[in-house]
């Protein structure tokens, strides 16, 4: 069942309770106040008749006035139940029981009857005590009743007219708060058939609708962006599968052929295993990136030194740098604490140390300091620093300068370390240093918070 059939039909049902509701109130309060009014006009002529009930000439013929002939009648009653007076029609017996009488001698008293002699309709009574007798007047509720009959019939009436109308504007309003969701559905349509960067049509009215409108071209924007990346990331890991496997080819051609001495054999095949070991790290690489895309990365956090994070790092290089003349230093951390995976900090840490002994110079400067929630781990060196050509994107994977691809980088390194502090919840970056060089730095969670927050 479409939504707007449905809206008008919780709508109209909606409605009809309400008035259903204000119809029940309007004719039990008019009825009420019909009813006060009978009373209150009862009240009145009983005190008029009560002023003059002691009257020795009561029973006079022109005491008739005090009541209206065929709309109202009148008695007085002695204690004894005697008919002192009547108006015309009421004179041969009492219009109170024995008990009516002695209630009626005590207190203010209504009663109805549903005829009496004279009357053929419905008859209200009020029964008051003057001193020495019981004044009875009464008057037809034929008014009333009719009164209530004619605003009955007005309200069944006009109340499913009014139902009616409720319904067909309900009908109405809902077309027309749906209609731009139909807008959308066909663009949306469009867009999934043509794929041509449009965006859905956005209300002006700043509504719930327009929000939604907006929520939704913000996430075809980030979906375009996600699938150009994706396509990026393809063609950049095809790229860059396709060169080592060419050199794999192409050295194990070389060492098929006939002629070849052992030395050539042996160079053959360990420029083979190192083409087999970059492979496999550029896989390894790729597998990380897409489990981070994924937010699947494997992440056991666990309480980590920072001191003992960087010394471990600093001595897996130690080798390396010695090799290219470069100094490792690690500065004191002042005890500093983290709530990190240790593998994955690790990993990011070589990530940075492995860049600067790529692309940086002079010593390598290993430290950590303390942060809001989290502690910085930096990797500096005095080397160029971060290529002009990056403009921000070093750490966006493929992403290379000019002196990285002269050096046979991949373009996965920072990425992968901006992958892990994200799976940690922190971030990662690089900036100049004074007098040359480049800040690299990952930030990861301060156990101390950490702790904090489990407590």
């Amino acid at each position: 069942m479409p939504v707007r059939i449905r809206l008008t039909l919780a709508f109209t049902a909606v409605m009809a309770v309400v008035l259903l509701a204000v119809g029940l109130f309007v004719y039990s309060r008019v009825g009420s106040d019909l009813e006060a009014a009978l009373d209150n006009s009862l009240r009145s002529r009983a005190d008029d008749l009560a002023a003059v009930a002691g009257d020795p000439g009561l029973g006079a013929p022109d005491q008739d006035r005090l009541v209206a002939r065929d709309e109202s009648l009148a008695q007085v009653l002695g204690r004894d139940g005697s008919v002192v007076y009547a108006s015309p029609g009421f004179r041969g017996r009492p219009l109170l029981s024995a008990d009516e009488l002695a209630h009626a001698s005590r207190e203010p008293v209504f009663l109805n009857r549903d005829a009496v002699a004279g009357f053929d309709e419905r008859v209200r009574l009020l029964a008051r005590p003057t001193d020495s007798r019981v004044v009875i007047v009464g008057a037809t509720r034929e008014d009333r009743d009719e009164a209530l009959a004619s605003l009955g019939t007005v309200l069944l009436t006009g109340g499913p007219i009014a139902l009616l109308l409720a319904a067909l504007a309900g009908y109405w309003l809902a077309s027309a708060a749906l209609r731009p969701v139909g807008a959308m559905r066909r663009e949306a349509a469009e867009i999934s058939r043509l794929g041509s960067g449009r965006r859905l049509p956005v209300p002006p009215a700043g509504d719930e609708l327009s929000q939604l409108g907006g929520t939704l071209n913000e996430m075809l924007e980030r979906l375009e962006r996600s699938a150009e990346r994706e396509r990026g990331f393809v063609a950049s890991a095809s790229h860059e599968l396709r060169t080592p496997l060419a050199l794999l080819k192409a050295e194990l051609e070389l060492a098929l052929r006939e002629g070849r001495s052992a030395e050539e054999l042996r160079a053959a095949v360990a420029s083979a295993a190192a083409e087999s070991d970059r492979l496999v790290q550029l896989a390894e690489d790729l597998l990380v990136l897409a489990r981070a895309d994924e937010g699947k990365l494997p992440v056991r956090p666990e309480r980590l030194d920072a001191g003992e994070l960087l010394h471990t790092t600093a001595r897996r290089f130690e080798a390396r740098a010695g090799e290219s003349g470069r100094e490792l230093r690690v500065e004191p951390t002042d005890g500093l604490a983290l709530h990190a995976d240790r593998l994955r900090a690790e990993q990011a840490l070589a990530n940075l140390v492995d860049n600067a002994l790529r692309h940086g110079e002079g010593a390598i400067e290993l430290a950590a300091e303390p942060g809001e929630g989290h502690v910085r781990l930096h990797v500096r060196d005095r080397g160029p620093g971060l290529d002009s050509s990056l403009d921000g994107r070093a750490f966006e994977r493929f992403t290379r300068g000019d002196r990285a691809r002269s050096r046979g980088g991949t373009g996965l390194g920072l990425a992968i370390v901006e992958a892990i502090a994200r799976s940690h919840g922190g971030r990662a970056g690089g900036e100049p240093r004074e007098g040359g060089g480049l800040d690299a730095w990952v930030e990861l969670p301060d156990s101390h918070v950490h702790l904090i927050a489990q407590g």
